[in-house]
């Protein structure tokens, strides 16, 4: 049955697991479509514009924010994110699924803006904040200075988790893979998100009143 499609809201503090999940649901449904962020921090070693982000100029993203191309946007870490509207809508009309691996401040915007009754929102926690900065200095990509800027934002993310409509302790990359997995199939068959089921009813009570 035809249904719109979902924005999938995934948000953690920086090394809580977000960008792992979201490739693991993307391997369990290569259906779900990923909005690819715009960014104005310069791109990392091995990353390619289009594909981990669009990397913009400051001048180029504030013109996409005024001209209203943005579904949403924030600054963190002293630079620009934001993910394009265009796509997100074109996608929902197709009934196919967005997944957005944004912090709280994005994922705020989104609920807020007119495509809000299509988000789902899941938050994902650290098992323990020593665990989280573990994980940042395993990846071996930043300086102590960056990684304790990190953590104090990341206290800050957590903050916000009561904001979320699915709250998950990501202890077990597998089993909260599976939760998420879960998430997703009971919010594909919501009532309100199945567009022809009200014709389907409809046809059921003409075929028995035509008996």
């Amino acid at each position: 049955m035809k249904r719109r499609g979902l924005l999938i809201i995934l948000s953690s503090p920086s090394g809580a697991g977000k960008s792992t999940m979201a490739k693991m649901l993307r391997a369990w449904d290569d259906t779900i479509a990923f909005s690819v962020s715009a960014t104005t921090r310069p791109p990392r070693a091995g990353e390619q514009d289009g594909r981990e982000y669009h990397f913009r100029t400051p001048a180029e993203f504030q013109h996409m924010v005024d001209t209203g191309e943005m579904l949403e946007h924030a600054e963190v870490f002293d630079n620009l994110y934001g993910s394009p509207k265009a796509p997100v809508k074109a996608n929902m009309g197709a009934g196919q699924d967005t997944l957005f691996d944004i912090d709280w401040q994005g994922g705020q915007q989104i609920r807020n803006s007119s495509l809000g009754n299509d988000v789902v929102s899941i938050f994902l926690l650290p098992p323990s904040m020593a665990a989280l900065e573990k994980r940042l200095r395993d990846r071996g990509q930043d300086s102590d200075a960056v990684i304790n800027n990190r953590m104090a934002q990341s206290l800050d993310e957590v903050s916000h988790w009561a904001e979320y409509d699915y709250v998950l302790v990501n202890d077990d990359v597998e089993r909260c893979a599976a939760d998420v997995r879960a998430i997703l199939v009971a919010e594909r068959l919501r009532r309100e998100r199945q567009e022809g089921l009200n014709d389907f009813v409809r046809e059921l009570q003409n075929e028995f009143e035509g008996q």
